[in-house]
Protein backbone atom coordinates (compact mmCIF):
# COMPACT_ATOMS: atom_id res chain seq x y z
CA UNK A 1 0.00 0.00 0.00
CA UNK A 2 1.50 3.51 -0.66
CA UNK A 3 2.89 5.20 2.28
CA UNK A 4 1.56 9.00 0.13
CA UNK A 5 -2.05 7.64 -0.01
CA UNK A 6 -2.00 6.93 3.81
CA UNK A 7 -0.38 9.86 4.79
CA UNK A 8 -3.43 11.54 3.32
CA UNK A 9 -5.72 9.30 4.09
CA UNK A 10 -4.82 9.76 8.14
CA UNK A 11 -4.26 13.68 7.52
CA UNK A 12 -7.83 13.82 6.17
CA UNK A 13 -9.45 11.78 8.93
CA UNK A 14 -7.64 14.39 11.31
CA UNK A 15 -8.65 17.05 8.85
CA UNK A 16 -12.52 16.03 8.81
CA UNK A 17 -12.19 18.06 5.63
CA UNK A 18 -11.03 16.91 2.04
CA UNK A 19 -9.96 20.99 1.77
CA UNK A 20 -8.28 21.35 5.34
CA UNK A 21 -6.19 18.18 4.82
CA UNK A 22 -5.19 19.59 1.47
CA UNK A 23 -4.00 22.82 3.25
CA UNK A 24 -1.83 21.08 5.50
CA UNK A 25 -0.45 18.57 2.77
CA UNK A 26 0.21 21.05 0.32
CA UNK A 27 -2.26 19.32 -2.16
CA UNK A 28 -4.61 20.61 -4.28
CA UNK A 29 -8.35 19.45 -3.12
CA UNK A 30 -8.46 17.45 -6.76
CA UNK A 31 -5.39 15.85 -5.64
CA UNK A 32 -6.66 14.81 -2.18
CA UNK A 33 -10.05 13.56 -3.25
CA UNK A 34 -8.08 11.17 -6.46
CA UNK A 35 -5.88 9.88 -3.76
CA UNK A 36 -8.64 9.16 -1.60
CA UNK A 37 -10.57 7.19 -3.73
CA UNK A 38 -7.38 5.59 -5.20
CA UNK A 39 -6.96 4.10 -1.73
CA UNK A 40 -10.68 3.41 -1.30
CA UNK A 41 -10.40 1.40 -4.92
CA UNK A 42 -7.25 -0.66 -3.48
CA UNK A 43 -9.21 -1.35 -0.29
CA UNK A 44 -12.71 -2.27 -1.78
CA UNK A 45 -14.62 -0.36 1.07
CA UNK A 46 -15.21 3.65 1.52
CA UNK A 47 -13.45 4.96 4.30
CA UNK A 48 -15.44 8.73 4.42
CA UNK A 49 -19.12 9.39 3.89
CA UNK A 50 -19.20 12.34 2.21
CA UNK A 51 -20.92 15.38 3.91
CA UNK A 52 -22.38 18.98 2.93
CA UNK A 53 -19.73 19.90 5.70
CA UNK A 54 -16.43 17.83 5.44
CA UNK A 55 -16.49 13.88 5.80
CA UNK A 56 -17.08 11.75 8.69
CA UNK A 57 -14.72 8.36 8.46
CA UNK A 58 -16.81 4.88 7.90
CA UNK A 59 -15.84 2.32 10.73
CA UNK A 60 -13.09 0.74 8.37
CA UNK A 61 -11.68 4.28 7.82
CA UNK A 62 -11.66 4.72 11.45
CA UNK A 63 -10.37 0.73 12.07
CA UNK A 64 -7.53 2.29 9.28
CA UNK A 65 -6.50 5.27 11.22
CA UNK A 66 -6.05 3.88 14.36
CA UNK A 67 -3.66 1.15 12.95
CA UNK A 68 -2.15 3.37 10.60
CA UNK A 69 -1.47 6.37 11.78
CA UNK A 70 0.59 5.39 14.86
CA UNK A 71 3.05 3.88 12.45
CA UNK A 72 2.77 7.25 10.15
CA UNK A 73 3.83 8.81 13.09
CA UNK A 74 7.04 6.76 14.03
CA UNK A 75 8.31 7.31 10.83
CA UNK A 76 7.76 11.30 10.66
CA UNK A 77 9.53 10.91 13.84
CA UNK A 78 12.55 8.99 12.39
CA UNK A 79 12.88 11.54 9.23
CA UNK A 80 12.73 15.01 11.24
CA UNK A 81 15.06 13.34 13.81
CA UNK A 82 17.44 13.17 10.82
CA UNK A 83 16.38 16.24 9.69
CA UNK A 84 17.20 17.89 13.58
CA UNK A 85 20.79 15.97 13.40
CA UNK A 86 21.75 18.10 9.87
CA UNK A 87 19.60 21.76 11.10
CA UNK A 88 21.14 23.21 14.53
CA UNK A 89 18.55 25.47 14.56
CA UNK A 90 14.83 25.07 14.18
CA UNK A 91 12.03 27.47 14.14
CA UNK A 92 8.77 27.10 16.65
CA UNK A 93 5.70 29.07 15.22
CA UNK A 94 3.90 29.72 18.51
CA UNK A 95 0.43 31.36 19.05
CA UNK A 96 -2.17 32.71 21.62
CA UNK A 97 -3.54 35.35 23.88
CA UNK A 98 -1.02 38.50 24.02
CA UNK A 99 -0.83 38.55 27.72
CA UNK A 100 -0.39 34.96 28.53
CA UNK A 101 1.70 34.17 25.61
CA UNK A 102 4.10 37.26 26.34
CA UNK A 103 4.50 37.11 30.46
CA UNK A 104 4.91 32.96 30.53
CA UNK A 105 5.37 31.42 27.58
CA UNK A 106 7.87 33.10 25.65
CA UNK A 107 10.07 33.42 28.41
CA UNK A 108 9.95 30.21 29.35
CA UNK A 109 10.31 29.08 25.66
CA UNK A 110 13.41 31.60 25.43
CA UNK A 111 15.38 29.48 27.41
CA UNK A 112 15.32 26.93 24.88
CA UNK A 113 17.19 29.73 22.65
CA UNK A 114 20.77 30.50 22.99
CA UNK A 115 23.28 33.08 21.40
CA UNK A 116 24.60 30.40 19.27
CA UNK A 117 22.31 28.83 17.14
CA UNK A 118 22.04 25.48 18.43
CA UNK A 119 18.39 25.62 20.19
CA UNK A 120 14.79 26.57 19.07
CA UNK A 121 14.42 30.19 17.05
CA UNK A 122 10.92 31.68 18.26
CA UNK A 123 8.12 33.08 16.09
CA UNK A 124 4.87 34.13 17.81
CA UNK A 125 1.67 35.75 17.09
CA UNK A 126 -1.40 36.96 19.20
CA UNK A 127 -5.28 36.36 19.00
CA UNK A 128 -8.13 34.70 20.51
CA UNK A 129 -8.93 31.12 21.23
CA UNK A 130 -10.90 30.68 17.84
CA UNK A 131 -8.12 32.30 15.71
CA UNK A 132 -5.45 30.55 17.36
CA UNK A 133 -7.31 27.62 16.85
CA UNK A 134 -8.21 28.16 12.91
CA UNK A 135 -4.51 29.14 12.28
CA UNK A 136 -3.20 25.86 13.85
CA UNK A 137 -5.86 23.90 12.13
CA UNK A 138 -4.45 25.45 8.95
CA UNK A 139 -0.89 24.58 9.78
CA UNK A 140 0.49 28.23 10.36
CA UNK A 141 1.54 27.51 13.93
CA UNK A 142 3.15 24.48 15.35
CA UNK A 143 2.00 24.96 18.53
CA UNK A 144 -0.66 26.74 20.32
CA UNK A 145 -1.86 28.18 23.76
CA UNK A 146 -6.09 28.43 24.29
CA UNK A 147 -8.79 28.67 26.66
CA UNK A 148 -10.84 26.82 24.59
CA UNK A 149 -10.30 22.83 24.53
CA UNK A 150 -10.66 22.31 20.58
CA UNK A 151 -13.05 19.33 19.37
CA UNK A 152 -12.53 16.42 16.56
CA UNK A 153 -9.32 14.61 15.95
CA UNK A 154 -6.95 17.13 13.97
CA UNK A 155 -6.40 18.76 17.47
CA UNK A 156 -4.96 17.26 20.56
CA UNK A 157 -5.24 19.50 23.49
CA UNK A 158 -3.15 19.14 27.45
CA UNK A 159 -4.15 21.34 30.66
CA UNK A 160 -1.39 23.33 30.70
CA UNK A 161 -2.22 25.33 33.94
CA UNK A 162 -5.05 27.29 35.66
CA UNK A 163 -5.38 31.29 35.87
CA UNK A 164 -6.75 32.80 38.95
CA UNK A 165 -9.02 35.59 38.88
CA UNK A 166 -8.84 38.81 41.09
CA UNK A 167 -11.17 41.36 41.94
CA UNK A 168 -8.85 44.92 41.89
CA UNK A 169 -9.57 48.45 41.68
CA UNK A 170 -7.30 51.81 42.83
CA UNK A 171 -6.66 52.36 46.59
CA UNK A 172 -9.12 54.85 46.46
CA UNK A 173 -12.25 53.26 45.37
CA UNK A 174 -11.82 50.59 47.82
CA UNK A 175 -11.28 52.77 50.40
CA UNK A 176 -14.69 55.13 49.17
CA UNK A 177 -16.20 51.20 49.35
CA UNK A 178 -14.28 50.19 52.75
CA UNK A 179 -12.05 48.02 52.52
CA UNK A 180 -13.20 44.00 53.33
CA UNK A 181 -17.20 45.32 53.12
CA UNK A 182 -17.87 43.62 49.92
CA UNK A 183 -17.64 40.13 51.62
CA UNK A 184 -20.24 41.29 53.76
CA UNK A 185 -22.33 43.40 51.46
CA UNK A 186 -21.90 41.80 48.33
CA UNK A 187 -22.10 42.99 44.79
CA UNK A 188 -24.16 45.97 44.99
CA UNK A 189 -21.93 47.65 46.75
CA UNK A 190 -20.05 47.78 43.52
CA UNK A 191 -22.51 48.83 41.21
CA UNK A 192 -21.33 52.76 40.86
CA UNK A 193 -18.22 51.75 40.21
CA UNK A 194 -16.88 52.13 36.21
CA UNK A 195 -15.29 49.05 34.63
CA UNK A 196 -12.11 48.54 32.58
CA UNK A 197 -12.76 45.39 30.73
CA UNK A 198 -10.89 43.88 27.31
CA UNK A 199 -14.46 43.40 25.04
CA UNK A 200 -17.49 45.27 25.45
CA UNK A 201 -19.23 41.96 26.90
CA UNK A 202 -17.72 42.11 30.07
CA UNK A 203 -15.88 38.97 29.43
CA UNK A 204 -14.30 39.01 32.80
CA UNK A 205 -16.15 40.72 34.92
CA UNK A 206 -19.16 38.58 34.04
CA UNK A 207 -17.46 35.24 34.55
CA UNK A 208 -16.29 36.78 38.24
CA UNK A 209 -19.72 38.11 38.90
CA UNK A 210 -21.40 34.76 37.90
CA UNK A 211 -18.96 32.53 39.93
CA UNK A 212 -18.60 34.42 43.17
CA UNK A 213 -21.79 36.81 43.62
CA UNK A 214 -24.31 34.12 41.06
CA UNK A 215 -25.33 37.38 39.36
CA UNK A 216 -24.52 39.55 36.61
CA UNK A 217 -22.66 43.03 36.73
CA UNK A 218 -25.16 45.97 36.46
CA UNK A 219 -22.66 48.71 35.31
CA UNK A 220 -21.46 48.46 31.67
CA UNK A 221 -17.53 48.99 30.44
CA UNK A 222 -16.06 53.04 30.81
CA UNK A 223 -13.25 51.78 29.57
CA UNK A 224 -12.95 48.95 27.18
CA UNK A 225 -9.33 48.10 25.73
CA UNK A 226 -8.36 44.95 24.33
CA UNK A 227 -4.76 44.27 26.17
CA UNK A 228 -4.84 42.74 30.05
CA UNK A 229 -1.98 45.20 30.70
CA UNK A 230 -3.46 48.12 29.66
CA UNK A 231 -6.63 46.63 31.46
CA UNK A 232 -4.22 46.97 34.62
CA UNK A 233 -2.73 50.52 33.91
CA UNK A 234 -5.77 51.98 33.57
CA UNK A 235 -7.11 50.17 36.86
CA UNK A 236 -4.16 50.84 38.98
CA UNK A 237 -4.66 54.97 37.28
CA UNK A 238 -8.06 54.70 38.99
CA UNK A 239 -10.44 54.34 35.98
CA UNK A 240 -12.50 51.95 38.05
CA UNK A 241 -12.62 48.40 38.83
CA UNK A 242 -11.34 45.35 37.02
CA UNK A 243 -10.89 41.93 36.97
CA UNK A 244 -7.37 40.43 36.05
CA UNK A 245 -5.49 37.19 36.08
CA UNK A 246 -3.48 37.16 39.53
CA UNK A 247 -0.29 36.27 37.80
CA UNK A 248 -0.41 39.46 35.55
CA UNK A 249 -1.48 42.07 38.59
CA UNK A 250 0.78 39.94 41.79
CA UNK A 251 3.86 42.77 41.36
CA UNK A 252 1.13 45.80 41.41
CA UNK A 253 -0.73 44.09 44.43
CA UNK A 254 2.46 43.54 46.40
CA UNK A 255 3.70 47.82 45.03
CA UNK A 256 -0.19 48.75 46.48
CA UNK A 257 -0.92 50.18 43.00
CA UNK A 258 -4.09 48.45 42.85
CA UNK A 259 -6.40 46.63 45.59
CA UNK A 260 -7.78 43.47 45.90
CA UNK A 261 -11.57 44.01 46.97
CA UNK A 262 -12.98 40.87 47.27
CA UNK A 263 -11.16 37.46 48.45
CA UNK A 264 -13.48 34.73 47.54
CA UNK A 265 -13.58 31.20 50.09
CA UNK A 266 -12.80 29.84 46.47
CA UNK A 267 -11.44 32.18 43.31
CA UNK A 268 -12.57 31.72 40.11
CA UNK A 269 -10.51 29.91 37.74
CA UNK A 270 -9.91 29.63 33.95
CA UNK A 271 -7.90 27.01 32.37
CA UNK A 272 -5.17 26.84 29.66
CA UNK A 273 -4.42 24.51 27.00
CA UNK A 274 -1.87 23.71 25.19
CA UNK A 275 -2.73 21.94 21.78
CA UNK A 276 -0.62 20.61 18.45
CA UNK A 277 -2.27 18.81 15.65
CA UNK A 278 -2.40 15.73 16.16
CA UNK A 279 1.03 13.52 15.14
CA UNK A 280 3.03 16.44 15.14
CA UNK A 281 4.30 15.38 18.30
CA UNK A 282 6.69 13.62 16.29
CA UNK A 283 8.32 16.50 15.56
CA UNK A 284 11.39 16.90 17.89
CA UNK A 285 11.54 20.81 18.27
CA UNK A 286 7.63 20.79 18.73
CA UNK A 287 8.19 17.65 21.12
CA UNK A 288 10.89 19.82 23.01
CA UNK A 289 8.82 23.21 23.34
CA UNK A 290 5.82 21.25 24.42
CA UNK A 291 7.36 19.30 27.17
CA UNK A 292 9.03 22.32 28.37
CA UNK A 293 5.91 24.44 28.28
CA UNK A 294 4.57 21.39 30.33
CA UNK A 295 7.53 21.84 32.57
CA UNK A 296 7.39 25.00 33.10
CA UNK A 297 3.86 25.23 33.99
CA UNK A 298 4.33 23.15 36.60
CA UNK A 299 5.81 25.91 38.78
CA UNK A 300 3.72 28.75 37.61
CA UNK A 301 1.70 30.27 40.48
Amino acid sequence: MDLALLRTFVTVHRAGSFTRAAALLGLSQPAVTSQIRTLERQLGRPLFLRQARGVTPTSIGDELAHKAAPHLDALIEIAETGLDEQSSLRTLHLAGPPEFTAERALPALAELTDGDGQGLALRASFGNADETLEGLAAGHHDLAITTARPRGALLTATPLCDEEHVLVTAPRWANRIGRGKVRLGGAHLLENLPVVEVHESLPFVSRYWASVFDSRPAASGTVVVPDLRAVLACAATGAGLAVLPRYLCVSALERGEIVALHEPAVAPLRTYFLVVRTGTLAMPHIARAYEWLLRSAAGWG
